[in-house]
């Protein structure tokens, strides 16, 4: 295991050359692309800032924005400096981007009011569903599910891109009838199960797969994670932790060294228990070869 004040002493020296960061506020800062208020993403990058503020050897600063496309946006203009995106949003546009590591994992939520008749996707034939905002990975794993089912979401479906907060009161409020989400469990602003219900995704995993690639997994949301509601299975995504080929080695690994050392406090306190870091899968990030910066602390930790 790699000694911590050696390290962090490196670390340290490399600064006085030129710590990264395209972002504004000059050397040492990492814009990070996060999410929405009130989702996972956006809750883990306050999480990282603040651990970065902390360890002082990096400045790492949040963008609030609409989700993983946008982020991967955002990443391939150079207006941020990192981003989390869901796995299979990755590579869809050519973008040329390094891993940091593979974080998380999201939950797709499919929910209705607890009152619908909506039981299953393919009752969703007709139906008004939102499918994320414009920009979300929701709005794209929303479509492949779509198809999975059979149903073609131009033509079956009357599809709807709004922000969580606006989904979640269109369908409380009757003016849609389902809604995605692609996010940590539980998601509080998902009133289950008082006045919203989880449909079960998780017969869809495996033709998911099929489909579209090996990044879905089978799931559960546990009864425990919204007290009084049932289990149900879904479909789990791998979120990445991305940086841009010009954040340093020095940026990449100050920021590893959170992942490591601060996994605990890294989680956000509402899905604590469903969600964790481990130190053995951040290094599996699939086809998204690891930054240098990064590689190197893994090597380093790994032994």
């Amino acid at each position: 295991m790699m000694d911590r004040r050696r390290f962090l002493g490196l670390a340290a020296a490399a600064a006085t050359v030129g710590i990264a960061g395209c972002g504004p506020e000059g050397a040492g800062t990492v814009r990070l692309a996060s999410g929405e208020i009130g989702g996972f993403y956006h809750a883990f990058g306050r999480k990282l800032a603040a651990a970065a503020e902390r360890s002082g050897e990096v400045r790492i600063e949040p963008v609030t924005t609409a989700g993983s496309q946008a982020n991967l946006t955002l990443l391939a203009r150079g207006e941020v400096d990192a981003a989390l995106a869901l796995a299979d949003s990755v590579g869809r546009s050519g973008e040329q981007v390094l891993a940091l590591g593979r974080v998380y994992e999201n939950y797709l939520q499919l929910a209705v009011r607890a009152d619908s008749p909506i039981r299953t996707v393919a009752d969703l034939r007709g139906a008004r569903v939102n499918l994320g905002a414009e920009g979300s990975g929701a709005a794209l794993t929303g479509s492949r599910i779509l198809r999975a089912a059979g149903l073609d979401p131009m033509r079956d479906v009357d599809v709807a891109h709004r922000p969580l907060r606006e989904s979640v009161a269109a369908v409380i409020n009757g003016d849609a009838d389902a809604l995605l989400w692609a996010g940590g469990v539980p998601t509080t602003l998902l009133d289950v199960p008082d006045r919203m219900r989880l449909i079960d995704l998780g017969d869809f995993a495996t033709p998911m797969r099929e489909l579209f690639g090996p990044v879905y997994d089978r799931v559960e949301v546990p009864a425990a994670a919204y007290p009084g509601a049932a289990a149900v299975h879904t479909i789990g995504v791998t979120n990445l932790l991305l940086a841009a080929p010009t954040v340093s080695d020095a940026a990449a690994a100050a920021i590893v060294e959170l992942l490591v050392w601060q996994a605990d406090s890294l989680v956000p306190i509402e899905a604590a228990g469903t969600q964790f870091l481990d130190g053995r899968s951040l290094i599996s990030t699939g086809p998204v070869p690891l930054h240098p910066g990064a590689a190197a602390v893994y090597r380093n930790w790994h032994g």
